[in-house]
């Protein structure tokens, strides 16, 4: 029997159309398409088909703005290498910048603690009261989001 490796990608997602205060709302479904169809564009069937297997979103915080993508060991190179030429989302201009590589779950989620605290820290600052801060605490340090599913034309 043989054991597949995973790798698990954590992503930036920036968009100079939505302010930092607001949060960012994606359609998992429309970010992994674009995820493949830029695969396709720079590896062809080659890279799609080494990819396809394996391949899932599985976190989304609208908050912070960063997901967590899962691909299988090896094929995970295509994925980490056309994740800076994505410009696109749908109709929303973005910027997608790879924070951390990481062999389990697990890592992942403590490598995104770390980053949340700081992100936390940041905006404490511009809040005013306790009850806004505890509800900003809240929605940022929830690791249960895992599909997004708001409209992106809302935004634009």
């Amino acid at each position: 029997m043989v054991r597949f490796k995973n790798r698990y990608i954590t992503v930036e997602i920036n968009s100079p159309m939505v302010p930092d205060s607001k949060p960012l709302t994606l359609i998992s479904k429309s970010f992994h398409e674009t995820v493949m169809n830029k695969i396709q564009q720079l590896y062809g069937d080659f890279g799609v088909a080494a990819v396809r297997t394996g391949f899932l979103t599985k976190y989304c915080n609208e908050h912070t703005r960063i997901a967590i993508l899962r691909c299988r060991h090896g094929p995970h190179q295509f994925v980490t290498s056309s994740l800076p030429f994505i410009t696109k989302i749908g109709k929303l201009d973005v910027r997608l910048r790879t924070l951390h590589v990481s062999a389990t779950l697990k890592h992942s989620f403590k490598f995104i603690q770390k980053h949340q605290r700081a992100y936390l820290d940041k905006m404490w600052a511009n809040l005013k009261t306790n009850e806004e801060r505890k509800s900003l605490e809240a929605a940022v340090m929830d690791f249960t989001k895992t599909d997004v599913s708001i409209n992106i034309e809302q935004i634009a």
